[in-house]
């Protein structure tokens, strides 16, 4: 498990040790969702991109 910052609240969020790059975390603080961003070992978190309505398209 590891330990990263909110980007927003800079709150400390835990992340699990195999966590998948790509996998949504939120922030139990502020409720902010966060992308995982995992290389070699190495985590960090940045803002989760916000879903857009397609609205049929």
């Amino acid at each position: 498990m590891a330990d990263v910052s909110c980007v927003v609240c800079k709150s400390e969020i835990s992340v699990e040790s195999d966590v998948i790059s790509g996998e949504i975390v939120e922030c139990s603080s502020c409720g902010q969702e966060h992308e995982v961003h995992a290389v070699n070992n190495s985590i960090s978190v940045a803002l989760a991109p916000e879903i857009e309505e397609t609205w049929g398209e």
